[in-house]
């Protein structure tokens, strides 16, 4: 036998929040390789009897793509679970291409024989956002995202780094940063954002039971995260649209202002 391999989005945690599709390869698949350290273990939950189950947090990239050839030859459907969406943050080309190198599919759709692909998830960027009932864009305040990270021991390439991107004054959605919060504040300010601009970290989005909201401004969300113990698995957005819930005024949106016509409205 040699067996497929479907890299799958888990999304950021809440396992309702995984794809239709998403689902229907667990419900298949003969052995699951999940992403431990970052996705609530519900989310195999969906796997059939028998199924070998994994956790990866303790293996290096070479004893999981090892492992993955390895199931490959024992059952038809294999699913590497990963956090979020597999495109962000997730290694992706890193474990797909021992298995391109082996002749493996990791997917396949009729006609052609190797297709790279994967299922999306839902990214633990909008799941926070909803979380916390704010928008990432508003019109005439921002209508930019910018999905990012702070340089650790994974450095960040040239013009990409905190300080170029937070100049542009737009929603910055910052992942695996939140230990480094201290650089996420320098950065900030550098980039001439004011102390009381509003901060929110949510740690754990959609995770039953264990999801925490935290809102505070660029001179004490720190001090907010440290209050609660949030070191680690959390969201920080940084973003001019936070709290426009209760602004007193806001720039109404063209698509439904009634002197706005388009084909389905005169």
């Amino acid at each position: 036998m040699t067996g497929k391999v479907w890299f799958v989005g888990a999304g950021p945690g809440d396992p309702e929040l995984l794809t239709v599709k998403g689902r229907r390869l667990l419900e298949e698949a003969g052995a699951i390789l999940y992403a431990g350290s970052l996705v609530d273990r519900a989310a195999t939950l969906f796997a059939p009897p028998g199924c070998e189950i994994r956790d990866s947090k303790d293996m290096t990239l070479e004893e999981m793509s090892a492992w993955l050839l390895d199931q490959t030859a024992r059952h038809a459907t294999v699913v590497r679970l990963q956090t979020g969406d597999p495109g962000l943050y997730g290694a992706l080309v890193e474990m797909t291409r021992p298995l391109t190198a082996a002749g493996i599919e990791w997917t396949v759709v009729p006609g052609r024989s190797t297709v790279r692909s994967a299922v999306p998830g839902v990214s633990s960027a909008f799941a926070s956002a909803a979380a916390a009932g704010e928008t990432l864009t508003l019109p005439e305040v921002t209508q930019t995202v910018i999905l990012t990270r702070v340089a650790g021991r994974t450095p960040m390439p040239p013009g990409e780094e905190l300080e170029a991107l937070a100049a542009h004054r737009s929603t910055l959605c910052i992942f695996l940063s939140i230990t480094l919060l201290h650089e996420v504040q320098r950065a900030l300010r550098a980039a001439g954002w004011a102390e009381d601009a509003p901060i929110l970290v949510v740690q754990k989005a959609s995770w039953p039971g264990e999801e925490k909201i935290v809102r505070g401004t660029l001179a004490d969300i720190k001090q907010r995260c440290q209050a609660e113990k949030i070191a680690s698995q959390a969201m920080i957005v940084a973003s001019p649209a936070l709290g426009a819930a209760d602004w007193p005024t806001l720039a109404r949106s063209k698509l439904y202002d009634p002197a706005f016509a388009h084909r389905f409205r005169k």
